[in-house]
């Protein structure tokens, strides 16, 4: 296979992934462990992002990549990229995670996240440690899509394309997502600090 110029570089890693899942449904492991190698880290952080601590996130990776290779024969493409189908079962396990222990979801937010958020300027984030803290509270309590949104987009750095197939909506829906629950988290935010002084409006780049 001929590697094209890095402006294809999704469609080379797609046809990559093609080929290893042929091979792996084909009883290759060798195929499959390609597979894992490529994708084990960012399903880690997924995982992570979701459940908030390393023990529970290396088990649910595991059972990822376990129940990946039980039912790789059963994967179609069908335009659903490998990697898509990878989430999706990491989010099937740990909605079941959260359900089984009757856990509220709960996001290990960082400046990987914060630092992501297109406000108008940098420094305008989080003028103060109070403010900061403001927004992370504000994303905490956003729904469970809305916090899967960011760390695809803000932890994975995936497209709204990507994003959309991995949560089953097209990317228009995904991008009209995105653009409301930047809206909720500036009137979220102004709305707690409106007490205190006047709010500030923010430019959010849509």
């Amino acid at each position: 296979m001929t590697r094209p110029n890095t402006t294809d570089g999704h469609r080379y890693a797609a046809a990559v992934d093609t080929q290893l899942v042929e091979w792996a449904q084909a009883g290759d492991s060798t195929a499959f462990g390609e597979l894992y190698t490529r994708y084990v880290q960012k399903i880690y952080n997924y995982v992570y992002y979701r459940t908030g601590n390393h023990h529970d996130a290396e088990d649910l990776t595991s059972r990822v990549f376990f129940r990946a290779l039980g039912h790789i024969g059963h994967y179609d493409d069908r335009g659903v990229p490998f990697s898509a189908w990878l989430y999706r079962i990491a989010h099937n396990l740990v909605a079941n995670w959260h359900r089984d222990r009757g856990r509220k979801q709960i996001v290990p937010l960082d400046e990987t996240i914060v630092s992501g958020l297109p406000f108008h300027a940098p420094e305008a984030l989080a003028e103060s440690q109070e403010e900061e803290e403001l927004l992370l509270r504000s994303i905490r309590e956003l729904p469970p899509d809305r916090q899967q949104l960011l760390i695809l987009k803000f932890v994975e750095r995936l497209s709204n394309a990507e994003i959309g197939a991995i949560m089953n909506r097209t990317e228009g829906a995904i991008k009209s997502l995105y653009h409301r629950t930047l809206l909720s988290l500036r009137d979220a935010i102004e709305n707690q600090d409106g007490s205190a002084r006047q709010p500030r409006r923010r430019r959010f780049g849509l």
